[in-house]
């Protein structure tokens, strides 16, 4: 029983250490992370509408959902986009949440 246990511990060390990202980000923590970074940019000058995407991952053996600029795009009334964003979030790597957001108009 022991040596199970310790087996365990081990796997369990490896994995938060090996790196491996449920959800993508510039930080990540083994135990929580909630990011916000830049993802890209335009020269169209200002914005007034903002749209957002997500998808979802559990355990990082199941995910779904549209996060790309264009479904954020179209989920803000947006044509012209000034720069995007992106949040990340995850909780032990059990549930991740990745979202892109747009601005422009």
């Amino acid at each position: 029983m022991r040596s199970l246990v310790l087996v365990l511990v081990v796997a369990f060390i490896f994995s938060t250490l090996s790196g491996c990202m449920i959800v993508a980000s510039p930080a990540m923590g083994s135990l929580y992370t909630e990011v916000k970074a830049p993802l890209s940019a335009t020269s169209n000058s200002g914005y007034s509408k903002i749209g957002k995407a997500s998808c979802q991952s559990i355990l990082g053996l199941v995910a779904t959902g549209d996060a790309s600029i264009e479904a954020a795009s179209k989920n803000g009334g947006i044509t012209k986009v000034h720069h995007v964003d992106y949040e990340s979030k995850n909780i032990l790597g059990i549930m991740g949440t990745f979202t892109t957001v747009v601005y422009g108009d």
